[in-house]
């Protein structure tokens, strides 16, 4: 199926009716669509209902048979499922969705709100850390979240246990988002059951995800995408260096955000990460005034809210953050592409040549990413002819997609 497939960007309209919010619910639900592959099947074909109508012939033509998009009934039915618990469907162009959220490559199509979605409107700041934090971990999270709600920021982070819990808890009266790895109406873990229905009441509760779904492994980086999305700095306050935060943190940095890290003793292994954060160049927090002064250095001064007395002057900015340090080229050496896996304009390619072709695109793919642009230049074969593939590759589940146009390996 080699037609010219996600050559031309066409801007999207974002929905205006439930009708139209169903059928973006229908599309982001259909089997193999994500985040990335929703907005190129949006850029190709204009509307998410031509998409949606597109999309079993895009799955013959990958190779997938008895392709079934998302039955209207199931998408109906997790509407009304919203609509007994309470919560709101915000799409991404609505005036609603979150304005920082939405400049990733791999925004969430839509979001489930439980709450007062006007708290994401307010510049945030996400506080995450260890699940066993120690009793000084907490004292800081505290201590952190609610100098940022005075100074008039949004606490986000991610409603588990140890720091999440700590930044939700003191955060509630100046405003905190929490964002969910399962369904906005699925509190996790069970223990924060009473947090989870305060920040409903008083703050905000965001999820992607179905609504009723328990979370999986899998679910928690890609709610941690969302946390450092919609946040102008993560600070990660407790961190072992096989932590959770530390996706979240690498999230930001892909993000243009700013990574801050609070020190801890070198023995102590809840602090392994958030030190090796500092050494690779994070931004060093004693305390409240680190982070304002760090945000004012990127001009980020939100007004004070009403509730309190005014914030304290802004602190003089530091000067100029130094450069990060510039990734080395991982250079992918293999043996040249056979010019006949290129056919000629107006021919279409063998199940033989396409099979070549889709095992050369897997031997240049493993489970680190590769910039798809690179991939193109070492296949030595035109773009057009690439893009096709690489949606049947990701449809079938064996390679998939990441923020930047970078591509991975799956099996």
């Amino acid at each position: 199926m080699d037609n010219g497939l996600f050559s031309l960007p066409t801007p999207f309209t974002p929905p205006t009716t439930e009708d139209d919010e169903l059928i973006w619910l229908r599309l982001i639900r259909s089997r193999k669509v994500g985040p990335v592959t929703f907005w190129r099947l949006l850029s190709e074909y204009g509307s998410a209902a031509a998409a949606l109508q597109a999309l079993p012939e895009v799955a013959r033509a990958a190779g997938v048979s008895d392709y079934t998009a998302c039955p209207e009934g199931v998408a109906r039915a997790e509407m009304a499922a919203a609509r007994k618990a309470g919560a709101r469907l915000i799409c991404k162009g609505q005036p609603a969705y979150p304005a920082r959220l939405a400049e990733l490559a791999d925004a969430p199509p839509l979001l489930w709100a439980m709450g007062n979605a006007a708290l994401a409107a307010r510049p945030m700041v996400a506080l995450v850390g260890a699940r066993n934090a120690s009793s000084l971990g907490l004292r800081m999270a505290r201590r952190l979240a609610e100098g940022l709600t005075r100074a008039g920021f949004t606490v986000v982070s991610g409603l588990a246990r140890g720091i999440d819990a700590a930044a939700h808890e003191t955060a509630l009266e100046g405003g905190t988002v929490a964002v969910q790895a399962g369904g906005v109406d699925v509190i996790y873990p069970q223990e924060n059951a009473k947090l989870g229905a305060e920040v409903a009441r008083r703050g905000l509760r965001l999820s992607e995800q179905p609504m009723g779904l328990d979370p999986q492994a899998r679910h928690f980086p890609q709610r941690n995408r969302i946390v450092s999305g919609l946040s102008e700095a993560v600070i990660v306050v407790e961190a072992a260096l096989r932590s959770g935060s530390l996706i979240t943190a690498r999230e930001a940095l892909d993000q243009g955000r700013e990574v801050l890290a609070v020190p801890g003793h070198p023995v102590d292994a809840r602090a392994g990460g958030c030190n090796a954060l500092i050494r690779d160049g994070a931004v060093l927090v004693r305390g409240i005034e680190d982070v304002i002064e760090a945000l004012a250095a990127r001009s980020i001064t939100p007004p004070a809210p009403a509730w309190h007395e005014p914030a304290p002057a802004p602190i003089a900015a530091r000067p100029a953050p130094r450069p990060a340090r510039p990734k080395p080229a991982v250079p992918t050496p293999g043996p040249a592409p056979a010019p006949a896996l290129a056919p000629a304009p107006g021919q279409t390619r063998s199940l033989a040549e396409t099979a070549a072709l889709h095992r050369q695109i897997l031997d240049r793919l493993g489970p680190s990413p590769l910039a798809e642009d690179q991939l193109i230049r070492d296949l030595a074969i035109p773009a057009q002819s690439v893009a096709p593939e690489l949606l049947t590759l990701e449809l079938e589940g064996r390679i998939a997609r990441a923020p930047g146009g970078l591509l991975a390996r799956l099996n």
